[in-house]
């Protein structure tokens, strides 16, 4: 996704503009409210900073700060995205029982055999893409 060189923030603007903190805003990141293309790295004379797409930033964190005391983060996700994007699971079956995962929390999967090779599996679930 491209987005507009002119329509940027900085991260510190934001924390500002809003009067969040950086956990809160990376807490929000890791429960899927605010999408992981949304935060631009790019070089600046002060080394590296993050900046986020104007108009799509305010609007998610707006939302977020209006509804955040009366829902859960992950219940406010699942509002956001559908019940089927935050809810997608795997269930491994094994002879210990079954574990369960979320989709989206899954950073990647693979196989490791006896002679210790391994394959890569996560293109089955589409977890290539930077998590």
């Amino acid at each position: 996704m491209q987005f507009s060189e002119e329509n940027l923030i900085s991260k510190k603007q934001l924390l500002e503009k809003y009067s969040i903190s950086y956990g809160a805003l990376y807490r929000w990141k890791r429960k899927g409210l605010i999408p992981e293309e949304w935060f631009i790295k790019k070089s600046t004379s002060t080394g590296q900073e993050t900046f986020f797409p104007a108009d799509l930033i305010f609007e998610r964190v707006e939302l977020i700060l209006a509804k955040k005391e009366d829902i859960l983060l992950d219940e406010l996700a699942e509002k956001i995205f559908g019940e089927e994007e935050t809810n997608a699971k795997i269930v491994i079956d094994t002879v210990f029982g079954e574990k369960t995962f979320r989709i989206k929390d899954i950073k990647g999967i693979k196989g490791v055999f006896e002679d210790g090779k391994t394959v890569d599996l996560s293109q089955i679930l589409d977890l290539k893409k930077e998590n």
